[in-house]
């Protein structure tokens, strides 16, 4: 079978793991450290903590940025759950600005307006968390602006755009966001099974989510409110166990290397698909801006469906009859039973994210998805749809 993503894991992958396994540790021990000084050179950050995942990373950066009660975090309707759910872990409201109909981001001009609407009616807008949507750079500029004029914090959701660029950068997360979190689970640009990490520039938050990061223990002396001999620490707030281990830590630093080969081969299979689907009548390919690199987390192919005379439903069916496997990224957040049922959100309150999701199909990409099982998911998907090949 074809998934729409799986990982990619070589020799060496394999023996840097089986290295830690040898070795005198397996959890918190050096190769933490060096995943996170990998993590911090590459993406140009001057701080790094590695953690359980990215749901995890998230909810690390809410609480670190002090969200509470009655603040509202601005985020899209188009990603995975967990970038409106960190909201909730903090107590906080999530509240949504619907996309761009042509980069699949969340939409400055909206974002500023509805900014605005909360604002007048009295609510407290703390924060903007972007999603750099299936490997596309959101407009930083403009969201860094709007961040600046209304005194709001930025978080970048950067799980789908390891490897991406922004104006020439691929430090460009860190150098617009106060945040900046990430995720390796399988189907990522990398992968440690699962793990996440969180960036800052910003040394007191760091230290906030490295203490929170596990139990809120402190073990440095100078922090201490009493100190009883060596084996001493000191719970001073509540945390949590979401580290991550050596042995991850070792197939992190391992795929990282690799990181910028991966994205090579994801947007070589994108040119491709890019070639073959593109000035086809109901069918829309992704759009990259011109100040950008698409790293192709994904590949959006947005198909009319009744112009084709089948269901979408039924067109996963033959895919998957014909050995290929789909995927739809994804559900907006806001129909979701809790969001619906809790916050009174419905059909219709955002639009583009609505017509974006009923297209939508996640084509397979991954590095070592073969030419040959490229063309077949081309020419599988025009048979199914009636397409002349060509």
């Amino acid at each position: 079978m074809i998934s729409y993503g799986k990982q990619t894991i070589d020799k060496l992958d394999i023996d840097a793991v089986i290295e830690v396994l040898q070795g005198g540790w397996l959890t918190q021990g050096p190769y933490v450290t060096t995943f996170e000084n990998d993590l911090k050179n590459y993406f140009g950050s001057d701080y790094c903590t590695v953690v359980s995942n990215g749901t995890a990373a998230l909810h690390l950066a809410g609480l670190a940025l002090g969200w509470k009660e009655d603040d509202i975090i601005l985020t899209t309707p188009i990603t995975f759950l967990a970038s409106a759910n960190c909201a909730l872990y903090s107590k906080a409201r999530p509240d949504f600005v619907d996309i761009n109909a042509t980069s699949f981001n969340i939409e400055p001009d909206k974002l500023d307006q509805k900014i605005i609407s909360l604002l007048s009616q009295g609510n407290n807008v703390k924060a903007i968390v972007a999603v750099d949507y299936a490997g596309n750079p959101c407009d930083w500029a403009a969201l860094r602006r709007i961040a600046d004029q209304y005194k709001l914090q930025l978080i970048n959701d950067n799980c789908h755009a390891l490897g991406a660029e922004y104006k020439g950068s691929k430090g460009y997360a860190i150098e617009n966001a106060d945040i900046v979190i990430q995720s390796y689970h399988p189907v990522k640009h990398i992968t440690c099974g699962e793990g996440g990490a969180v960036f800052t520039n910003n040394k007191n938050l760091d230290t906030k989510i490295r203490t929170l990061r596990s139990h809120g223990m402190k073990k440095d002396s100078l922090m201490f409110q009493e100190n009883e001999g060596s084996w001493y620490y000191e719970m001073q707030e509540l945390g949590y166990n979401y580290r991550l281990t050596d042995i991850q830590s070792a197939l992190g630093s391992s795929q990282l290397k690799k990181l910028d080969e991966f994205v090579r081969l994801r947007q070589s299979i994108a040119r491709l698909y890019d070639h073959k689907f593109s000035n086809i009548d109901h069918i829309q390919i992704p759009c990259v801006n011109s100040d950008s690199s698409h790293s192709y987390h994904l590949y959006p192919l947005q198909i009319e469906f009744d112009k084709y005379g089948l269901s979408r439903k039924l067109f996963f069916e033959k895919m998957k009859e014909a050995g290929i496997i789909l995927q739809v990224h994804y559900i907006p957040v806001h129909l979701q039973p809790y969001y619906r049922e809790k916050y009174g959100f419905g059909p219709g309150d955002y639009p583009v994210s609505e017509k974006f999701y009923s297209k939508q199909v996640s084509l397979p990409i991954y590095p070592n998805l073969s030419k040959s099982d490229q063309i077949y998911v081309i020419d599988t998907l025009k048979g199914i749809l009636g397409i002349e090949n060509g």
